[in-house]
């Protein structure tokens, strides 16, 4: 065996959680095979969220894009968990690791229970899974339809999971996406499609009591919409602030849903912004950018939470101002950002 063949092992600081990673395979990929609750949204080196650093030995990095880890970010010894791949036995620093926060991933069956088209472009689909077969997820994690070619498509879960056991998503067409034309042309009830999960450490951090920031644009609302389910069924009291972006007011298509719940739930506020109203929407509420309607209503940061999911122009935009601006903590900015629109949520 030679020096960089493996398997190495892995240290994560603080926790002192240890796995092994076998020859070839990347960090983050055995993390999930042995349950290690490490932070990832896209595991294809462009979010940047399973970003952390090497106090120890010597990686090899895959394919990545420079948003998610730059070359002078590497040069001081950070790594991208989900291309590295160990040539020793790594030490690393990741302060999210929770033995509770891994649930086991598994492969099963799922039948499409029912179809709604909820606006021009966004389709609330619901799937039943195997009743002898309990997905356990958190509220806001993803899966991964698994296509006949072993394409894969992400969505986030859309119910929270005590209102199971289906799962709902909600699915934005993108014309000329194989999968997508595939849901707002042919899909029908019944048919049986192929799932994997859950996936992404987008969830509740229920620990801390600070007031949270709930941020989402377009169809990135679905893993917000399951973290309020939770917030409802846990009786979670902190105070919680939804904004939700879209183009155009039918682009906000459960804007009546998230009025229901603000009236159920006192310590919930809802701010809808708008970018790009015609006149004959009528619209007289918030416009422009979504991520900048939050710093307009909160310039100071220091004390919140920010839970983030949408574009990737819109999260990276949040993520940047407001640390910089709003004195948000880095480490209180959790993100689920699609990474392309075709991989995650889309395509």
């Amino acid at each position: 065996m030679t020096a960089a063949a493996g398997p190495f092992q892995i240290i994560v600081q603080p926790s002192g959680r240890t796995f092994t990673v076998e020859a070839g395979e990347a960090i983050l990929a055995a993390a999930i095979r042995q349950g290690v609750g490490m932070p990832y949204g896209c595991k294809d080196g462009a979010c940047g969220s399973c970003k952390c650093r090497k106090l120890e030995g010597t990686v090899t990095h895959g394919p990545h894009q420079s948003k998610a880890l730059s070359a002078d970010e590497e040069a001081q010894g950070l790594i991208l968990a989900c291309c590295a791949v160990p040539r020793s036995d790594v030490v690393l620093e990741s302060r999210q690791v929770t033995d509770e926060s891994a649930f086991p991933v598994r492969k099963m069956p799922a039948r499409v229970s029912s179809l709604e088209k909820v606006s021009h472009d966004v389709m609330v689909v619901k799937l039943q899974l195997p009743a002898n077969d309990t997905l356990r997820y958190h509220a806001g994690q993803y899966i991964e339809f698994i296509l006949r070619d072993g394409a894969r498509r992400s969505y986030s879960m859309a119910n929270a999971p005590h209102n199971g056991p289906g799962v709902e998503l909600h699915i934005r067409h993108m014309p000329g996406g194989r999968f997508t034309d595939h849901v707002f042309t042919a899909m029908k009830e019944k048919e049986i499609l192929r799932v994997e999960g859950p996936f992404g450490s987008f969830y509740l951090r229920e620990e801390s009591d600070k007031p949270i920031i709930l941020l989402a644009s377009g169809t990135g609302f679905a893993p917000i919409k399951a973290l309020i389910e939770h917030m409802q069924s846990k009786g979670i009291a902190r105070p919680a602030t939804l904004y939700w972006g879209g183009r155009r007011p039918a682009d906000l298509y459960m804007d009546a849903w998230v009025r229901e719940r603000t009236a159920e739930m006192p310590n919930l506020r809802y701010v809808p912004v708008v970018s790009d109203a015609l006149p004959e929407d009528n619209w007289t509420g918030r416009t422009g950018f979504v991520h900048k309607a939050v710093m307009a209503d909160f310039p100071d940061l220091s004390g919140h939470q920010v839970y983030a999911c949408g574009a990737p122009i819109v999260v990276d935009s949040a993520r940047a101002e407001y640390s910089a601006q709003c004195g948000l903590p880095p480490e209180e900015f959790y993100a689920d950002a699609f990474t392309s629109e075709a991989d995650k949520h889309g395509g």
